[in-house]
């Protein structure tokens, strides 16, 4: 295979870096709900059209995580079991396998987000009255520090992430169209970005390193899905613009990115709890509507995503 640790060889013929190609990326997704909580965790290559694989499995059946990662390692946090949980778990991208312990946030909650940099990862809100920012360090197993605050207190919302930035899109404490953002580097309270279109929730999100994408979600109390993609340009604060549009209308899926495309999976479409398993790719930088990439294992929502080639990571 090629060899991507800068030593030239007569197997790869690659003689300068530029001539490299880019080691696939992996994107994760992890628990969620059939109509069961799962602690499944599963993959797929976000550069290749296809179906997900297994990883390992999560320490407990779990929904409505958070997550963050670097290059190398992701970490899981906060979620309902049968009632709120503060663990986190990790995993080592590059070697499937189960996760492992890797500490607690400082609360218990459900429905919170997660952003992150190569260095530090930031779980914010949760339930409908977390206003609560926790920071680790990623390399560092340990418990969450306090951050900051939420502009307002809530959760189930989209949060994504430049190498210096994280925002939070939407969410419930009464349904919100509130966007705010931190500086993953400096622990402090979020401040104003602009608006989504409307208030919704479980609109999850992804980001190359310049541009968040926001994706479907539902509106109101009558649960009403959308299929609608909107993007921000995360070093200007401001209202998000149109991109495009999912294969159909649903929420409550999970997002992520390799920077230059961006997934969807699973969440759950119609009137009721529908669940779904296809997997919708589309690419960040060129406005337009979602594709097909594959399925997931099952029909599935609420699970946790992330990748180590996000926004986040430069």
């Amino acid at each position: 295979m090629p060899n991507y640790n800068g030593v030239w060889s007569l197997s790869t013929q690659y003689q300068y870096a530029a001539d490299w190609p880019s080691p696939p990326t992996t994107a994760l997704f992890a628990g969620g709900s059939t109509g069961s909580l799962l602690n499944v965790i599963e993959f797929i290559s976000i550069e290749t059209a296809g179906n997900s694989a297994d990883f390992g499995d999560l320490s407990a059946a779990i929904q409505n995580q958070g997550a963050v990662a670097s290059y190398t390692r992701a970490v899981f946090g906060g979620g309902e079991i049968s009632s709120t949980s503060n663990v986190l778990d990790f995993i080592t991208i590059a070697s499937a396998g189960n996760a492992t312990d890797f500490g607690d946030l400082t609360v218990s909650r459900q429905g919170p987000e997660g952003v992150s940099s190569s260095v530090r990862g930031c779980f914010g809100g949760g339930d409908t009255d977390k206003d609560t920012i926790d920071y680790i360090t990623i390399a560092s197993a340990g418990n969450a520090t306090d951050f900051g605050n939420l502009t307002d207190a809530r959760g189930y919302f989209g949060a994504t992430s430049s190498p210096t930035r994280g925002v939070f899109g939407g969410g419930i404490s009464g349904y919100v169209d509130t966007i705010d953002y931190i500086t993953i580097a400096s622990a402090g309270n979020a401040t104003d970005f602009g608006d989504l279109s409307a208030a919704k929730i479980n609109a999850p999100a992804c980001a190359s390193n310049t541009r968040g994408l926001f994706s479907g979600g539902y509106r109101d109390d009558t649960e009403v899905k959308l299929n609608i993609i909107e993007y921000i340009t995360i070093a200007s604060t401001g209202n998000v613009t149109d991109f495009g549009d999912l294969t159909l209308a649903k929420d409550s899926g999970a997002s992520t990115s390799n920077k230059i495309r961006g997934v969807y999976a699973g969440g759950r479409s119609g009137s009721g709890t529908t669940r779904r398993a296809e997997i919708d790719v589309f690419t960040i930088a060129t406005t337009g509507n979602a594709t097909d990439f594959g399925d997931i294992s099952a029909t599935k929502m609420d699970m946790a995503s992330t990748s180590n080639a996000h926004g986040g990571l430069g």
